[in-house]
């Protein structure tokens, strides 16, 4: 450890920090536009600079590293005065256009501007003329006049991706960013760049114009679209009184984990959302005499619990068949072990996830759901579909289908439909299976409730409901504890468990994976 001095504290902070980092480790904000964390330090935006004791000129937060007994400034008026003078220069060539600006209320020009300016320009000149829509590659577009030249995006593609397709050509007052010529940005990465320019010089065409970012909610979650299961926050719109929006979701971005997907998510996480809103199912839906009709929560399930209770009393509980999916959470998980294959012997339980996609060998992996490695360590064991021996008939079949990525894996289904005598999807979306079975139930998705899932490297993450569920809609596991306490096998078992946390906590109990875990 270094003992130092910043703003009059005197501090102990690890050694081989930058002032930077010790300063934000104490909660003393130091203002930066090119520095990121997961790249070593540039200093080319010069407004870290700070004033330490003993040396002639300011120096770069960014890049000092801490020493034994240093004393050190943020906030005297020297530096103050430089942080002025280093905005100055910055907005010179800036233009006004915050009014029309995807970043205006999370820029941190506009915030350091606040803070630390407030001057009047001294600028007469014309401000320069750039190009205000270059397309960069895949959903970017570049505005130069607003580039300050951080580098931020050409070191993303140096450092972490390490495709390079960025630089920065001509030299002096012409310098600008460019891509490398017949190389645009094209990997699997690409949205990270915007999610990265402090100041809305690279913009998405996802986003673009689409709404105001203090019009926006953020909610934590994870993604579901592989076994990484990466951190996001999803921004949504509540809407305007008297005034419907064309869209709920109007982006994913990264939420930092270290131990997952540090800052980043890949392309595939980030754009495919409109599975949250296209497509919902929002009500109960009962078939009779060849229609669909609209039903109630409580007679379906309790018509549902009356069926298994009749074929558990009279021990054929091999009749049943139970279709599940690796993205439901470690809680869902373990209460449809505990009904499905504890409490009602020999139901027939199969797997059925989406088929595998293509990997990059970084974040995005083969499987397209976030919890196949909790569902191995429930000790959930389920059969493959089609299974290898042929089924005898089943007389009850309970689907919990997940259909984001599409429907062919249930395909397969439909002749089993056709034999079955009574038959229930639970699904968050509409599907051709609806129009077979006797009772549809509408579900949440993973964003919409609250639980937890390991990923592909047996990482536990927990995570809250982020948005409101459409409709009726029920998370899978309000569903299974619905079931457990009307089928009476163990009553008290589950009537115990009245929230997420408590679930979580009974089956850290049962399996040591999940004892100690936060």
């Amino acid at each position: 450890m270094v003992k130092i001095t910043i703003d009059g504290r005197q501090v102990e902070v690890k050694e081989g920090m930058t002032i930077l980092q010790a300063a934000e480790s104490i909660g003393i904000e130091i203002p930066h536009l090119c520095f990121h964390p997961a790249f070593p330090p540039e200093g080319s935006c010069r407004l870290c600079l700070v004033e330490i004791e003993g040396r002639p000129k300011l120096e770069l937060a960014c890049s000092t590293i801490v020493q034994e007994g240093m004393t050190i400034s943020t906030q005297s008026e020297t530096v103050r005065q430089a942080r002025r003078s280093v905005l100055e220069f910055l907005l010179a060539e800036h233009p006004l256009d915050c009014p029309i600006c995807d970043k205006a209320g999370n820029c941190q020009l506009q915030d350091y501007y606040q803070e630390y300016g407030l001057f009047d320009s001294q600028f007469k000149e014309n401000k320069e003329r750039k190009s205000k829509k270059v397309a960069l590659g895949k959903n970017l577009i570049l505005d130069r006049e607003r580039c300050i030249l951080c580098t931020r995006c050409v070191r993303f593609l140096k450092e972490i991706t390490r495709t390079g397709e960025l630089g920065v050509f001509q030299r002096g007052l012409r310098s600008e960013i460019d891509y490398f010529p017949g190389q645009p940005v094209d990997n699997n990465y690409s949205g990270n760049l915007a999610e990265l320019c402090p100041v809305g010089a690279i913009t998405d065409k996802d986003f673009r114009f689409q709404t105001r970012s203090w019009f926006l909610q953020s909610g934590p979650s994870i993604c579901p679209h592989c076994s990484r299961a990466c951190s996001i926050y999803i921004d949504y719109h509540v809407g305007f009184p008297r005034v419907e929006l064309d869209k709920y979701v109007y982006r994913i971005r990264a939420r930092e984990n270290p131990e997952i997907n540090d800052y980043w998510i890949c392309d595939f996480g980030r754009y495919n959302y409109a599975y949250l809103e296209k497509k919902r199912a929002t009500k109960v839906l009962v078939r009779e005499n060849g229609q669909a009709q609209e039903g109630d929560w409580d007679s379906q399930i309790e018509r549902l619990v009356k069926k298994i209770k009749e074929f558990y009393l009279k021990k054929k509980t091999n009749r049943i068949g139970l279709v599940l999916h690796s993205a439901l959470t470690n809680e869902e998980l373990y209460l449809a072990k505990k009904i499905f294959q504890e409490d009602l012997p020999e139901v027939n339980i199969f797997l059925i996830d989406p088929p595998e996609g293509e990997g990059d060998n970084w974040l995005l992996t083969p499987s397209r759901t976030p919890n196949l490695k909790g569902l191995e360590l429930i000790g959930l064991q389920p059969q493959k579909f089609p299974p290898e021996k042929p089924l005898t008939e089943l007389e009850i079949l309970i689907i919990f289908a997940y259909l984001p990525h599409g429907e062919d894996q249930y395909n397969q289904l439909r002749s089993l439909l056709e034999k079955s005598h009574f038959s229930v999807l639970f699904t968050a979306h509409q599907t051709a299976l609806m129009n077979q079975v006797d009772v549809v139930f509408p579900t949440t998705l993973l964003a919409e409730k609250e639980g937890s899932v390991v990923n592909v490297e047996e990482k536990l993450q927990k995570f809250p409901a982020a948005l409101t569920p459409p409709g009726t809609a029920r998370s899978e596991r309000e569903i299974l504890l619905t079931l457990g306490r009307g089928l009476g096998i163990n009553f008290s078992f589950y009537r115990q468990l009245k929230t997420p946390a408590a679930v979580f906590d009974q089956l850290s109990q049962d399996i040591s994976y999940f004892r100690g875990s936060k």
